[in-house]
């Protein structure tokens, strides 16, 4: 069975465009809660700011894998395709059933519930206000999806220029250029105290999920202008933003909160807002964060609806699913069926709050397991294809690509352990059971699997 002409995907993605694509994903209401609970588990401004370092060469190092494999196997599926091509089409499902029935979609949903607590406060809608702007930024995001790239991506790259520009509130704020002056803060010589080595290890848990979402590039590998050397540069200058970012929020919190504080802290990008900006400055950070949260459903929804269309590509049984309108640069089917899937989770977790939280939470061990196989990826396809040029290779093969794999690893480990002690591990075997069935399914069934 044959794509109808012009439906696939097209280069009509620009650079800004994709840099505001991975950086609205990974820049999320993570890193307005994150610096504090870290600063509470090193207890020490030298150990809190290296974690974050070598969280961000960690992160490095995964995306200089992904450019190698996303310059080598362009494909709108992203790491779904990486792992169809080294595993085959069983695994890869699995991974795809993963992404569209609960990793991207209940990320969309609990971002959307963020955003509606928020304008709940602004603009109240009744007793269900919450779940009422939830469902309505799910409609109208997918909506402005469907209308297609350039708008997608229009919408996104100003989300992502508002979304910094709070968080250069925030650095302009604790580094004292701008506001009421801080009250001095005493800090202890750096590497003063040493924390446990597990305690480390758990704080690099925290700097690694917020830092989480880059490997999303691969998503937009097929549809940025410029070809391959383009992507390379898109994905690096993401992170290289990222980080950069990261390191001032957190040294602004520090100067300007001092250890202290920001380690006891709830809200503390809100506490210093206040104490730089007045009781205005704390009404700012919510929209801050409501844009954060606005930012990171467009980007998910962008790069989640292209598993759908890249898993209707490989299986006739989803064959609806593959459908790309070239002009708009939009899989439309896909994006509805990601988006009625959104507006399920909320339903259920209007209902059931608890259960819905622990339904997305407890899916990272099957999430970080998946990124491990893409780790181990790179060293089949290299293998397999030896002889073949490719436009990027990974500096320093093989220690880049074993420290992804080795940081996958202990991440999948620790999300294994931390479920299991919330009795919760259960949630993610029972995803990838419905997945197991569905792939069975699928397999029974004559000629179902396109070739």
């Amino acid at each position: 069975m044959h794509n109808p002409a012009n439906s696939v995907p097209e280069r009509l993605l620009s650079r800004t465009g994709a840099i505001a694509i991975i950086v609205g994903i990974v820049i999320g209401a993570g890193i307005f809660k994150t610096p504090s609970m870290v600063a509470g588990i090193t207890g020490d401004i030298g150990w809190m700011m290296g974690v974050w370092i070598a969280g961000s060469i960690i992160s490095m190092a995964g995306a200089l894998c992904y450019a190698e494999l996303a310059t080598m196997y362009p494909h709108a599926g992203g790491d779904y395709h990486f792992l169809q091509r080294a595993y085959g089409k069983n695994i890869s499902f699995l991974y795809g059933w993963a992404k569209a029935t609960v990793i991207n979609t209940g990320s969309i949903a609990l971002l959307a519930f963020v955003f509606g607590d928020y304008m709940s406060k602004v603009l109240p809608l009744g007793a269900y206000s919450t779940v009422i702007w939830a469902l309505l930024i799910i409609a109208g995001l997918t909506l402005i999806n469907l209308i297609g790239i350039h708008a997608s991506s229009g919408v996104q790259t100003i989300l992502t220029i508002l979304e910094v520009a709070g968080l250069v509130a925030i650095i302009v704020a604790g580094f004292g250029f701008l506001g009421a002056p801080l009250p001095p803060v005493e800090h202890a010589a750096l590497f003063s105290s040493t924390p446990q080595f597990g305690l480390l290890g758990l704080a690099m848990v925290f700097v690694l999920l917020t830092f989480g979402g880059w490997n999303e590039s691969a998503y937009i590998s097929a549809e940025v202008k410029g070809g391959s050397k383009t992507v390379v540069m898109v994905i690096v200058s993401s992170l290289l933003l990222i980080t950069l970012i990261y390191l001032l929020v957190n040294g602004a919190l520090i100067n300007g909160l001092g250890m202290q504080q920001l380690a006891n802290s709830k809200a503390a990008p809100a506490d210093l807002l206040g104490l730089a900006f007045g009781p205005l400055g704390e009404k700012l950070l919510g929209l801050f964060v409501a844009i954060a949260a606005l930012t990171s459903i467009n980007a998910t929804m962008i790069v989640g609806a292209r598993t759908n269309f890249a898993m209707g590509e490989d299986w006739y049984g989803l064959r609806f699913m593959r459908r790309w309108e070239a002009k708009r640069g939009s899989p439309s089917l896909a994006y509805l069926v990601q988006g009625a899937i959104c507006v399920g989770l909320v339903g259920f977790g209007a209902l059931q709050s608890d259960g819905f939280e622990a339904m997305v939470e407890f899916t990272a061990p099957v999430f970080w397991s998946f990124l491990f196989l893409v780790g181990i990826a790179v060293f089949i396809l290299r293998f397999k294809h030896s002889g073949a040029r490719r436009a990027f290779s990974i500096p320093l093969y093989p220690f880049t690509p074993l420290l992804f794999c080795a940081s996958c690893a202990y991440l999948a480990y620790s999300s294994f352990a931390y479920a299991h002690s919330k009795g919760a591990v259960y949630i993610s075997l029972y995803v990838m059971l419905a997945g197991l069935i569905a792939l069975i399914y699928l397999r029974t069934k004559k000629d179902l699997l396109i070739k």
